[in-house]
């Protein structure tokens, strides 16, 4: 079931995952809602399994494309690691923006996005950042790349100009952000 509403959530897209609803899942399955129940408890808790497989997903890819890799070399495949995952599942893509919460029904999803957290952490020891700092790196990576994504994703680029250049240099820029945050 968990799998029927992750195919559901990439096939609408970038909304998939805010339009996501028992009945397009039960609709998909070619079952009847009060089915589902028998697997969730509600939509909330639909949502919830999403976005902590599709968070996992994302954390495996992060960990495949970085692993060996430090400085700009893992920032560069961080970033574009997240950019093709968003390609790939824009769905998923944004379930994995949902922010858990301290319900403790949240519990395995805040320890998959810790997961993620770690992934990214180790991305950016390499620039001797302090704790502080490394929170500061983690959220200016996070925040370009979710940018530039969701303005790609959304048609928000309407120049002709090359897009992989543009974010090229968005991450040269972060880059040169961290650099100068270590410094």
């Amino acid at each position: 079931m968990a799998s029927v509403a992750i195919e559901l959530v990439d096939d609408g897209g970038t909304a998939g995952f805010d339009r996501l609803t028992l009945a397009a899942v039960a609709g998909r399955a070619g079952v009847a809602v009060p089915s589902l129940y028998k697997h969730v408890s509600s939509l909330d808790d639909l949502r919830r399994l999403v976005a902590t497989a599709s968070v996992a997903e994302l954390t495996r890819v992060l960990a495949s494309a970085t692993i060996g890799r430090a400085g700009p070399d893992a920032v560069r495949a961080a970033a574009d690691a997240i950019r093709a995952f968003a390609h790939r599942h824009p769905g998923r893509y944004a379930a994995t923006q949902v922010a858990p919460s301290s319900d403790p029904a949240d519990a395995q999803l805040v320890a998959r996005a810790d997961e993620t957290l770690t992934v990214l952490a180790g991305v950016m020891r390499g620039f001797g950042l302090s704790d502080d700092e490394l929170v500061d790196a983690i959220r200016m990576l996070r925040s370009a790349v979710h940018g530039f994504i969701t303005l790609e994703l959304g048609g928000g680029f309407g120049l002709p100009d090359d897009l992989d250049r543009s974010y090229a240099v968005l991450i040269d820029g972060v880059i040169a952000g961290v650099e100068r945050l270590a410094a």
